[in-house]
């Protein structure tokens, strides 16, 4: 590599298909990328294309983002009973 510095350009995988042809373009264009002096982030991919971009061996060259849910929280100032369950023998 020369003295470009190295960009991040985060690409928006949420709604990309899970199979192997989404696979093979985004290593494709990961090495294109990566001949520019950019790395390519795959950012909100499915659980499915992640699961397959591992299977396929390529965890360590296809970088993933993966953007977090928030928890649901309770109302506030909401008391939830707590009680026991019934008995089943009864």
């Amino acid at each position: 590599m020369d003295a470009r510095k190295q960009r991040t350009l985060a690409f928006d995988a949420a709604n990309l298909p899970p199979d192997a042809e989404t696979v093979d373009r985004l290593a494709k264009l990961q090495l294109a990328a990566r001949r520019l002096g950019i790395e390519l982030v795959l950012s909100d991919p499915s659980r499915a294309l992640c699961e397959l971009i591992s299977f396929a061996g390529l965890a360590d060259v296809l970088r993933v983002e993966v953007k977090r849910e928030t928890e649901q929280r309770e109302e506030r100032g909401r008391v939830e009973e707590e009680r026991e369950l019934d008995d089943p023998s009864r």
